[in-house]
């Protein structure tokens, strides 16, 4: 069945999602799937009885549309004690349908015709569709490769009196780097005495290794009160599935953002909401997070340390990126189709995060799995 008549696409340029075709292909041909960033480990016991016990209670009917009150005092309570800013749970805090929501509901809320969003690539691969659906124009700054920093200056040159809004995404998907105070410092004096919002994702907020701290905007006053910051329930607990997430934003930002967010989704899963409210009680679930990732990153590391890739720097999320020009020429999208379909490990080519496709013959590899996992993963690879 077909449709017929006249179809204009408001994304012509867009494809399927590159997760759903590494995805695809490593089920295809049975090969472990390091690409998607979903951890193969169960999630706690604790919390699925949490959000049985609700269930049985009866919270199956919608949650307020801006989320569980006790839900979003703990966040707020959460946000105050790492990063000493308060938000208040009631005007500044909305619970969503997770992280990738709560971006596209924060774009559509800011972004008009015409309007300039400066993005910096590699970028995920849900901003631009989001700002291009809203009618804005996507501004492109590189990451300075290979340690995909930011160079300011170059910044600087792109801010006019079009530009509506900057996107960060810290820790960094897909190069595991991070900013640094200095950074979001520069930001801060960039976008001061203009109308620049900022819109920082912030999912793998717990994510940070090696004695790093994370620099949420949140930290940073004058940049907090123009910003959107976005977090992941799903990252930190280890249920992506499950498609929750959260924004912090000023009063008047937020006024705008449940606008949009209300015809969107309404309001996000209920109890679901009150078991995380009560399992984040448990501070050290998410304190904690950064040291259990380290050790999967270390260990991922040492597996791989005899084979022909180069391991380039991760200092936040689950993401190791590796340089394989040592071992071949391909393009990367050619050398991740072989590497799935001869050598059985799918990974995601990093060119695809690229507006122009800049191939640096590097590729993303997850380490959210079982040791098992990533050793049987490793031994694939020390064979190339």
């Amino acid at each position: 069945m077909q449709y017929s008549g006249a179809l204009r696409s408001k994304l012509p340029t867009t494809g399927t999602t590159i997760f759903t075709v590494m995805s695809q292909m490593a089920v295809e041909h049975n090969a472990i799937n390091l690409a998607q960033g979903f951890p193969d480990f169960s999630v706690s016991t604790d919390l699925i009885n949490l959000v049985s016990k609700y269930m049985k209670k009866g919270y199956n009917q919608y949650a307020p549309m801006a989320g569980s009150m006790k839900l979003r005092e703990i966040v707020a309570q959460k946000v105050e004690d790492l990063y000493n800013t308060k938000y208040n749970p009631d005007t500044e805090i909305t619970i969503t349908s997770g992280a990738t929501q709560a971006i596209y509901t924060a774009i559509s809320a800011i972004v008009n015709e015409g309007d300039e969003v400066i993005v910096f690539e590699p970028a995920y691969d849900c901003y631009i569709p989001a700002i291009e659906l809203n009618g804005g124009k996507a501004i492109f700054v590189q990451l300075k490769f290979p340690e995909y920093s930011i160079n300011w200056d170059d910044v600087r040159k792109l801010i006019n009196k079009h530009t509506r809004m900057i996107i960060i995404n810290n820790p960094n998907n897909p190069t595991g780097s991070i900013l640094s105070t200095e950074d979001l410092m520069n930001l801060e004096k960039l976008i001061r005495n203009t109308d620049i919002v900022v819109l920082s994702d912030e999912v793998y907020e717990h994510i940070v290794f090696d004695s790093n701290e994370h620099q949420s905007v949140a930290r940073f006053p004058r940049l907090a009160e123009r910003s959107f910051i976005i977090s992941s329930f799903g990252k930190t607990y280890h249920a992506t599935g499950w498609k929750m997430g959260y924004c912090l934003a000023p009063i008047n930002l937020m006024n705008e953002f449940r606008k949009v967010h209300q015809f969107l989704v309404f309001s996000a899963n209920h109890p679901v909401q009150l078991a995380l409210a009560e399992f984040m009680a448990r501070t050290e679930e998410y304190l904690n997070l950064g040291n259990f990732y380290s050790e999967k990153r270390n260990y991922f590391q040492s597996l791989l340390k005899n084979s022909k890739f180069e391991l380039l720097p991760c200092n936040g999320t689950y993401f190791q990126i590796l340089k394989y020009d040592k071992i071949s020429q391909e393009s990367d999208i050619k050398f991740a189709e072989i590497l799935t379909t001869r050598y059985g490990v799918a990974s995601i080519p990093v060119s695809v995060f690229y507006h122009r496709k800049i191939d640096n013959k590097v590729l993303r590899f997850c380490f959210a799995k079982e040791n098992s996992t990533l050793e049987k993963a490793a031994e694939k690879l020390c064979s190339i």
